[in-house]
C-alpha cells in the first residue's frame, strides 16, 4: 500500500503516482545502462508497495536504491501543489549530492528512452 499524504485530492494522487512511477522508470532505465555488472536486489520501502506503483518489482543496484528512496520520499514530502519540476522549484528539498546524481540519470534516462522511442517521458524532461 502506498503511503500517500492525507490532504490530496483524486487528481493529485494520480499525479502524484504518475511522477512515483516515472521518477521509478528513470531510475531504472540509467541502472541497466550505468551498472551493467552491479548485483541488483528488489527495492522495498517501509509503508510504500513499490511494485503495485511500477506495475511490476523494481530491481536496483544499492546506490540507485538509494537515489531511488530519496526521491521518492521526498516526492511524497513535497509541499507544494501543484507540484512544479524540481528544476522549477523555488525551494529544493534534494541534499546536493542527490540533485546531481538526479540531473545525471534524468540526462541518462531521457535521451536512451528517445532513442528506443518512448516519446511520452520525453515531455517529463520538457516539463
Amino acid at each position: 500500500m502506498t503511503s500517500l499524504p492525507t490532504s490530496v485530492s483524486p487528481v493529485t494522487s494520480r499525479l502524484l503516482r504518475r511522477d512515483l512511477r516515472t521518477l521509478m522508470v528513470f531510475v531504472e532505465t540509467y541502472c541497466r545502462a550505468q551498472h551493467r555488472g552491479a548485483a541488483r536486489e528488489q527495492l522495498s520501502m517501509r509503508g510504500m508497495d513499490v511494485s503495485a506503483i511500477r506495475g511490476r518489482p523494481v530491481r536496483l543496484c544499492a546506490p540507485c536504491a538509494k537515489l531511488l528512496a530519496h526521491a521518492l520520499i521526498k516526492r511524497l514530502h513535497c509541499p507544494l501543489d501543484p507540484k512544479p519540476a524540481c528544476k522549477h522549484c523555488p525551494n529544493h528539498c534534494y541534499h546536493p549530492t542527490y540533485r546531481a546524481a538526479i540531473r545525471q540519470v534524468m540526462r541518462c534516462s531521457g535521451r536512451a528512452m528517445v532513442l528506443r522511442g518512448r516519446l511520452d517521458y520525453l515531455v517529463h524532461l520538457f516539463s
